[in-house]
């Protein structure tokens, strides 16, 4: 642990929940004023979207100009197999290691923060867990942002903007997506709580959950300011402890 920092930071939560509205506000501050409030350093995403959109173009390349097979996805962008959504968590896991190995001062300058969303239909936060490196679980902290399924939904149809369908912050899916993949959240399962640990492998991992019930994260910078430093706040003592 670095000290008064978090190393890595693992946010997670239904799509649309506000996660990249955090990131974005966290992204855009002064380096002091995050460090001193957040005690969040220099912002390093490592989010599993750009992964997944690229296997997509990858398959609609092989499928349309050269009548191959897709690898990843059917006709309708469904993963082939389940553990793909593994695969993006294990690539995670790697770009990660990667980084510690290339500079051995990057905790000293650098939170890393981990970003994936996961709904039981496929597997759910219980088995992505078990894909996250012991390098990343002994680092982190984690964020559950929660929101109920209607409202990930109402948001999702309201940021999607169809000339940009890669975009970070105005991506979406179709309501049949949103139905199958991510209707059913496991977080209950994992966590009794709104903080504490969770038990992954060997490591008890410190958690909070940001609730966002009342969309804090859209056009409300002031009331999530003051929301995210009252959670980090609360994670920050769990995370000192460990």
């Amino acid at each position: 642990m670095t000290e008064n920092t978090f190393d890595v930071l693992i946010l997670i939560g239904r799509p649309a929940s506000g996660k990249s509205e955090i990131i974005h506000y966290l992204t855009h501050l002064p380096d002091l004023v995050r460090r001193e409030r957040f005690r969040i350093r220099r912002l390093d995403v490592l989010d599993d979207f750009p992964i997944l959109w690229t296997w997509f173009e990858e398959d609609d390349i092989l499928s349309k100009t050269f009548g191959l097979p897709r690898l990843h996805s059917d006709e309708q962008r469904y993963f082939k197999f389940k553990e793909l959504w593994h695969v993006l968590v294990e690539r995670l896991s790697l770009d990660y290691a990667r980084k510690i190995r290339d500079d051995a001062s990057y905790h000293d300058h650098t939170t890393a923060l981990i970003e994936f969303s996961r709904g039981s239909e496929h597997g759910g936060y219980v088995e992505a867990f078990q894909h996250v490196s012991d390098e990343i679980l002994k680092r982190a902290a984690i964020i559950y942002v929660r929101v109920p399924f209607e409202e990930s939904l109402r948001k999702n149809r309201r940021r999607f903007n169809p000339d940009k369908p890669d975009s970070i912050l105005e991506h979406g899916l179709s309501d049949e997506k949103m139905e199958r993949l991510y209707r059913d959240d496991d977080w209950p399962v994992l966590a009794s709580g709104d903080s504490g640990y969770l038990r992954v492998r060997e490591q008890d991992v410190p958690y909070v959950v940001f609730p966002n019930e009342d969309d804090v994260t859209t056009s409300k910078p002031e009331q999530l300011a003051n929301r995210l430093e009252s959670v980090l706040d609360e994670l920050w003592e769990l995370y000192r402890q460990e």
